[in-house]
């Protein structure tokens, strides 16, 4: 154990004193892609727990409706399943069968729709940063790459010592970029993957839900409210 402690505390010295050494473009770099770093996990975070949230109670939401015997006694405990995006699908399309007061489908079917829309553009929000750092953050970085290899070849040349000693810490140093931009950009790719499948079976969901309360109100009609 202390043996791998030793050796991370090591790995993180020369990582710190790679980076002190870098020139001021390099430096600037790897300041941008922390900054994208930064960004994306509290996204990646952030969405995490609200998605986990959204399909536990949209879980809920979805027995509590089944068990119900009318749609009144839904909507008295609706808000209580809330972050659910089940939650507005349902309230727009019974809010449009008590303001209509009467059996109406396609215009309940139209306000059930806008609800999803709005749901899963909430859903939505904020992932477009993750595609951005998980397609720029690399380039970033090898651009960090190529300007601190020039330099180092610069520097080579000024020295005029062609030897693997003279131009291996130049080149060491460029590539802790390319490196800083696959560590911001991998995890984004992932979390952005993982968060459009998440999209879609909560897209699936709503459809489902809605043709569910279509049917209900439909076999109920306006006594159900």
């Amino acid at each position: 154990m202390m043996t791998t402690s030793l050796g991370s505390s090591f790995i993180g010295g020369e990582i710190v004193s790679l980076v002190r050494e870098t020139g001021l473009v390099a430096q600037a770099v790897l300041l941008i892609l922390l900054t994208f770093s930064i960004l994306s996990w509290s996204i990646i975070l952030t969405k995490w727990s609200s998605l986990r949230r959204a399909r536990v109670q949209s879980g809920r939401f979805l027995r509590a409706f089944r068990k119900a015997q009318r749609l009144q006694d839904v909507a008295a405990v609706a808000e209580q399943f809330n972050p659910s995006p089940l939650v507005p699908v349902f309230e727009n399309g019974y809010g449009e069968l008590r303001r209509q007061g009467t059996q109406n489908i396609t215009a309940i079917q139209r306000a059930t729709q806008i609800a999803s829309s709005e749901e899963l553009s909430r859903l939505e929000r904020r992932l477009p940063w993750l595609a951005t750092t998980g397609a720029v953050a690399p380039f970033i970085g090898l651009f960090g790459t190529v300007w601190g290899i020039i330099d180092a070849f610069h520097g080579l040349g000024n020295a005029g010592a062609a030897t693997l000693r003279a131009v291996a810490p130049g080149i060491s140093e460029a590539l802790i970029t390319t490196a800083a931009g696959l560590a911001a950009a991998i995890p984004a790719v992932i979390a952005y993957n993982q968060f459009t499948h998440r999209m879609r079976e909560f897209g699936a969901r709503m459809d489902d839900f809605s043709l569910e309360l279509l049917n209900v109100i439909e076999r109920t009609g306006t006594e159900g409210r």
